[in-house]
């Protein structure tokens, strides 16, 4: 279930609780919790509706602005049944606690086995150790290139650099990955002394919803962490070649749920 992230921002903060989807059949279940951005989002209800049935409460709860323009938003596939979706946000992820966990030498046994057992299903061979080591020598450099460097096909290596980040080894970011302080200590413990790496970046990432473009531009201004993005104006950032509207509004959206905003 897909959904946009001024929706999970808003989801987050209370003022959406719900949702509408055209659906052959439910795609989600209450209870369902889906990882997302902004957290874990939780499916609260499920129940087919008529567009007869919505109200402009349904609209307002929904984040359309108005009744009409959430049935024109369902008016495709109107073959398909209408769905009314509670959702709430239910936490953060916890993998981002798992990810800052740095494990012991018992921990990093059961975690050196589970990679053992992806290695050993896995049609490419041995690649945890690898993809790993390949995380850590290049952070932030982009998945194709990174896939490239070892011959296999993007999407194979995004899929396998999940794995490892469901073990809270490895952070997505808008562009390139890193490892976690979890990943750091599993890849030290294979080797005769630990890794001397660059300090780790103080303060909160770029959000990923603001896309490459923008992370780029930013980045060769110099600011890689939200905190940095608070010194500067909308027209400050909007002067940025591929930092456009959506980009500007996504950040003012991350500053405004750590209580900050930006330069006027």
């Amino acid at each position: 279930m897909m959904i946009r992230p001024a929706e999970l921002a808003a989801i987050k903060a209370g003022t959406i609780d719900l949702a509408f989807r055209r659906w052959a059949k439910p795609r989600v279940v209450v209870g369902t919790r889906m990882r997302t951005g902004v957290g874990l989002i939780e499916v609260t209800s499920v129940e087919q509706v008529s567009m007869s049935q919505l109200r402009a409460e349904d609209a307002r709860r929904a984040g359309a602005p108005s009744l009409a323009a959430l049935k024109q938003a369902l008016a495709a596939r109107p073959d398909d049944p209408a769905w009314r979706i509670g959702v709430a946000y239910a936490g953060p992820d916890p993998r981002e606690a798992l990810r800052s966990a740095v494990p012991d030498a018992g921990e990093i046994a059961t975690i050196t086995a589970r990679l053992d057992r992806l290695d050993a299903s896995s049609p490419y061979g041995a690649w945890t150790r690898e993809t790993l080591d390949l995380i850590d020598l290049n952070p932030t450099v982009r998945a194709p290139d990174l896939a490239a460097q070892v011959g296999r096909e993007t999407q194979d290596f995004k899929k396998d650099v999940r794995k490892l980040k469901e073990l809270g080894l490895t952070e997505s970011l808008a562009i390139g990955y890193l490892l976690s302080p979890r990943g750091e200590a599993v890849v030290d413990a294979g080797l005769p002394e630990p890794r001397v790496r660059a300090p780790r970046e103080q303060g909160t990432p770029l959000p990923r919803s603001i896309g490459a473009p923008a992370t780029r531009a930013l980045r060769e201004a110099g600011v890689t962490t939200l905190e940095q993005v608070a010194s500067y104006s909308a027209a400050q950032l909007a002067a940025m070649h591929g930092v456009g509207p959506i980009a500007i509004a996504r950040l003012g959206e991350a500053l405004a749920e750590q209580g900050s905003e930006l330069a006027p």
